[in-house]
């Protein structure tokens, strides 16, 4: 089976958080200078695109990227469609069979154009993260920006997922995938004492009992 990118692309017209760091790519130095090769460089948030949040980003004591399980972010996982919905509550997740594979994605009405930053998004309720960790989730991945409101300064659903043992996968595309049981790879790189990590997720569908 081939495997679906679901990652932002990282260009100058991806939207990064207000305020933060912008992505920005130029050839430093090019084959004309070296006489050999082309080098690059880029400027940019660990929090633009595609990333994971290493508890550090909003926990002093938290681990960093370099600290994290690198199983956590490789292997079965499975998509669930939450798009007619704005507030996803336990209730709603009860209505879905999860299938235990411990990393969930989840498809909401946010349209993924990585151009645009959104103002408001859907987001999980408290006793949702309950009903998650009940069901053995360790990696909860979401096509939006955070998993807490833009303007948040408390956190709350970043920590009440750490505090679960829920681990965090954001901005990944969704809009062409089915929902359905998948491995996925979206492995950080190995940045020493850092707060998140940009990552290139894909996934490829799994047949029959694969979990």
């Amino acid at each position: 089976m081939s495997w679906i990118d679901i990652s932002q692309p990282l260009n100058h017209q991806i939207a990064g958080w207000p305020g933060d760091t912008r992505f920005a790519y130029k050839v430093e130095y090019s084959k004309k200078d070296t006489g050999s090769v082309n080098i690059g460089k880029i400027t940019m948030s660990l929090h633009t695109g595609t990333h994971i949040d290493a508890p550090y980003h909003f926990d002093e004591s938290g681990a960093r990227v370099d600290e994290l399980d690198v199983n956590l972010y490789i292997g079965p996982c499975q998509v669930i469609d939450v798009s007619e919905f704005q507030e996803i509550t336990a209730d709603l997740l009860s209505h879905f069979t999860i299938n235990k594979s411990s990393r969930l994605l989840l498809k909401t009405a946010l349209p993924n154009d990585p151009t645009i930053f959104p103002d408001v998004f859907p987001l999980l309720t408290i006793k949702a993260i309950d009903y998650l960790k009940d069901q053995g989730i360790k990696l909860l991945g979401v096509d939006t920006p955070s998993v807490d409101l833009p303007d948040s300064k408390q956190l709350p659903i970043h920590h009440h997922l750490h505090q679960s043992g829920i681990h965090i996968l954001e901005n990944v595309m969704l809009d062409h995938v089915e929902p359905g049981d998948y491995e996925l790879s979206a492995l950080p790189l190995a940045i020493s004492d850092a707060d998140g990590s940009p990552v290139r997720a894909v996934i490829r569908p799994l047949k029959g009992d694969s979990l």
